[in-house]
């Protein structure tokens, strides 16, 4: 996308504007809620489908890894083909997947359909941060129309666990996909109608040998850290895993270096509100999905709530983050990148230790919950006007591909090592009586399912709080580390301007 594109294409009028961050507000509320909606939905649908504690991971994982593989692609793709075109095509493969999903019928043919999902969300993540960054024109209200955007990301991962424990309880597991049909088709529908044409860079090259390298580098590293936590682990598997990341991840690196336009140019990592935002985002999902991921199912299969149950408890987090994001959003000019993010990763830290004291307290537990989503809410909106604004409008999509790479990342992680990590701690904390079976050591679902045996049950669920609270120290102290590199990076840049080269408030 050119700078003359962004003063000759991009400049509706005040309603249209907002009427477009209502429309790519929805199509982002979809693909978050795609992200976290399973959390509720996992346990029934596995033991409707079958699924191994393996094949659940990848249930989890294929939607968020291969996303996260083909957004930089998509962005840079964008730029070439143009934002608004992207969006309606994501939107439309993102609701045939949708139905493919609800209609999957074993756990190879959902994984496939979570698949096909995140090629439709690939294209239009980056379409929506890029439409508002050239459609605001006006750097306050696009720090606004950022904030916003930044907060739904919030709620549709927070929220996604209730819509599915709500769904749950009246409808088939499929119905949690199904319900994204309807909404995608008035999308489309307005979004043809609404989002303002804009002039794409045709000469500008897109390598998709890059998006691939990614794509392989990541899903192999998301394999080596599933399969160290199984008990026991193939200790050659991890290895190779580990090589064929690292190996891809250095070929990837060594090509956006000899390429004269890459898909990922590394100068921008010597700017340092680019790289805040970008460890502040990553920092924001990891902790926001690991908790989402273990509070959903322990509340369920430790406490007994319903999946509906389940859900309430994480909206707290949003309670918490939609305050502090708008208001993170709404200062940002004052006061600049550094003191939200910092602070809120302080006060996330200290929100996710009130949950780990208070996990037999419903009100304690509660209260932490409502206090990490206070401290993780302005730093995620911060992160996102940090990465999009520290570059020229010419790198609009790169760096709205790069924003949504962090997120995506992020949940990825802690898919991986949240996910993987309580079935690590679960194995080793297990004390299984003589005579139980062999299921049950590998997870308390599993336990669940293959006994009701009361003393294997115990010794199990005795193993998953250990393993609970290990993963609620770790959010903690993932938040301490993040506020820590920020507080570093951020310490030269002076609030409330940008003294990078292209970079603008």
């Amino acid at each position: 996308m050119t700078e003359r594109t962004e003063r000759t294409s991009c400049q509706p009028s005040a309603g249209r504007r907002w009427a477009v961050l209502g429309i790519v507000s929805v199509a982002l509320f979809l693909i978050s809620i795609d992200g976290s909606v399973l959390f509720t939905a996992l346990p029934v649908l596995s033991k409707d489908l079958g699924a191994t504690a393996g094949q659940q991971l990848w249930i989890l994982n294929a939607y968020t890894v291969v996303m996260s593989g083909l957004l930089l692609g998509a962005g840079t793709l964008g730029d070439k083909l143009g934002h608004r075109r992207m969006f309606l095509f994501g939107m439309a493969v993102f609701g045939v997947a949708s139905l493919a999903c609800a209609l999957a019928y074993s756990p190879g043919t959902l994984i496939a359909a979570r698949v096909l999902l995140a090629v439709g969300a690939a294209p239009m993540m980056p379409a929506t941060l890029a439409l508002i960054r050239l459609t605001f024109t006006d750097a306050r209200q696009r720090n606004t129309a950022i904030a916003v955007w930044s907060m739904v990301s919030v709620v549709g991962a927070v929220v996604g666990p209730v819509v599915g424990g709500l769904l749950l309880e009246h409808f088939h597991w499929g119905s949690v996909f199904l319900v994204n049909v309807p909404l995608i088709v008035a999308a489309i529908a307005l979004g043809a109608a609404v989002i303002p044409r804009d002039e794409p860079d045709r000469s500008r090259p897109w390598d998709a040998v890059s998006s691939l390298l990614a794509t392989v580098a990541l899903a192999a590293g998301v394999l080596a850290v599933e399969e160290a936590a199984r008990v026991p682990p193939s200790w050659a598997k991890v290895a190779a895993g580990l090589a064929i990341a690292a190996v891809l991840g250095a070929a990837f690196v060594r090509r956006q270096r000899r390429l004269d336009d890459p898909l990922l140019p590394l100068d921008v990592f010597a700017i340092p509100r680019f790289t805040a935002g970008v460890v502040a985002a990553v920092v924001t999902l990891v902790a926001v999905s690991g908790l989402g991921l273990v509070v959903a199912q322990r509340f369920q299969l430790v406490a007994g709530y319903s999946p509906f149950q389940a859900g309430l408890l994480l909206v707290v987090l949003a309670v918490g983050a939609l305050p502090s994001s708008l208001v993170g959003g709404m200062l940002l000019n004052r006061i600049g990148e550094r003191a939200p993010i910092v602070w809120g990763f302080a006060v996330g830290a200290l929100g996710a230790s009130i949950a780990l004291l208070g996990v037999d307290s419903p009100g304690w537990f509660v209260a932490g919950l409502v206090v990490t989503g206070i401290g993780l809410g302005a730093p995620a909106s911060v992160a996102s006007s940090a990465i999009v604004t520290s570059v020229p409008a010419s790198r609009a999509g790169m760096a709205s591909s790069v924003e949504e790479v962090s997120y995506e990342f992020g949940n990825v992680l802690a898919t991986a090592f949240f996910g993987g990590g309580i079935l690590f701690v679960y194995g080793l904390a297990v004390d299984l009586p003589a005579g139980a079976p062999a299921g049950a050591a590998t997870s308390l679902n599993e336990a669940l399912r293959v006994s009701s045996d009361p003393r294997v049950v115990s010794a199990a669920v005795d193993a998953y709080d250990t393993a609970f609270a290990v993963v609620l120290a770790a959010v903690a102290l993932v938040c301490l580390v993040g506020a820590s590199v920020v507080s570093r990076l951020l310490r030269e840049t002076a609030p409330g301007g940008a003294d990078e080269p292209g970079g603008e408030r």
